[in-house]
């Protein structure tokens, strides 16, 4: 059995240091908050559909404050019905109940219930979008910023892999009766059975969430969460080059998660874990904008000349912060034995504001 785990490891490796891993990551323990392994994880980046995480906690929090409830319907509007797929398409005016609109935003990624919830939530979806923006802030993800409730392309619509992943783990932890609906492959609605785009729900063992991205500039993201024996890790990919991609890399950083394979002697002794310090430690500068995948990731497909995120593409630097509140701190940890990394000082849990 050690023979197969020192084995799997070194497979883990290879992947792991395969050249087109060049997105933002970041891998960390739901309980303690620790940050295991991460590389940019404050460069901003197109969040795409996990815009559709931060639409789901408004929503569960409007539920837990008495604003809305499970049974309540959800009308689909005009301005929900406009947008383009992936969407359930229903015909204007009909409702569906709060618990299928949430199984629809989760699991199908149904870029029109996320405007219904934020009309139903909010009243409107300015609204909606002003309270994403004031949670975030609230929540300490000062590298993100929200232009619409589905993600769909909008140029200052930002956000890192250090916010998601402390996003995250507030709802895992705030709201626990929902993770299950994050956990779930696919739900039927009507005699449609709707699959989820998170394929480790089907192949990784353990696998219990959470939501996947794709628009042609932010390339393929994901948010992916594992359980084993009690112990639970968050894994946030950003930029992949395809969904294939995406899901190996995500699968292969949570089984190094669940190895211990950045604190490990033994690990650590057999083989040389692919650190690099620059992209461990390095800020994104100021003034500067997203890379832009659309040209790699989505190849003939893409029209530039309609794109809009298109961006100056000579320059493919990252972003800067588009908030003016202040980046956090890195506090440089213990350096485990053979291993040439820094650990981030915990991800806080959100404190409320005063008043608030």
């Amino acid at each position: 059995m050690r023979i197969f785990r020192i084995f799997l490891l070194a497979i883990c490796l290879i992947i792991f240091t395969s050249p087109v891993n060049a997105g933002p990551l970041l891998v960390m323990d739901v309980s303690s908050g620790r940050v295991l392994y991460s590389e940019d994880a404050f460069d901003p980046w197109f969040p795409a559909s996990l815009t559709k995480l931060m639409t789901a906690y408004l929503t569960f929090r409007a539920i837990r404050e008495g604003r809305t409830n499970l049974e309540a319907r959800v009308r689909n509007t005009p301005l929900a019905q406009a947008q383009p797929a992936s969407k359930l398409g229903l015909p204007t005016g009909v409702t569906i109940p709060m618990e299928t609109a949430l199984q629809a935003l989760i699991i199908k990624s149904a870029n029109d219930v996320a405007y219904m919830l934020a009309e139903h939530v909010s009243g409107s979806v300015e609204d909606f979008v002003a309270e994403m923006n004031r949670v975030a802030l609230d929540l300490g993800m000062a590298g993100t910023h929200y232009v619409n409730p589905n993600g769909l392309p909008a140029e200052t619509q930002v956000t890192t892999a250090r916010d998601q992943a402390l996003l995250a783990r507030t709802i895992i932890q705030q709201f626990p009766e929902y993770n299950e609906m994050f956990s779930m492959p696919s739900f039927r609605l009507g005699r449609r059975n709707l699959r989820s785009h998170n394929s480790l729900l089907r192949t990784l063992d353990g696998a219990d969430g959470m939501k996947t991205g794709f628009i042609c500039a932010s390339g393929y993201n994901i948010v992916a969460s594992a359980t084993r024996d009690g112990r639970q890790l968050i894994a946030v990919v950003l930029g992949a080059a395809s969904g294939g991609q995406r899901a190996d890399i995500a699968t292969t950083n949570l089984e190094l998660g669940f190895q211990n394979a950045w604190i490990n002697p033994v690990a650590t002794a057999s083989f040389a874990l692919p650190v690099s310090v620059e992209r461990f430690m390095r800020m994104p500068s100021l003034g500067t904008r997203p890379v832009h995948m659309g040209p790699v990731v989505c190849g003939r497909r893409y029209r530039a000349g309609t794109d809009p995120y298109e961006l100056d593409r000579n320059a493919r630097q990252f972003v800067a912060m588009l908030s003016n509140v202040p980046m956090p701190d890195l506090r440089p940890g213990p350096l485990p034995s053979g291993m040439a990394v820094r650990s981030f000082s915990e991800v806080p849990l959100p404190v409320a504001r005063p008043g608030a």
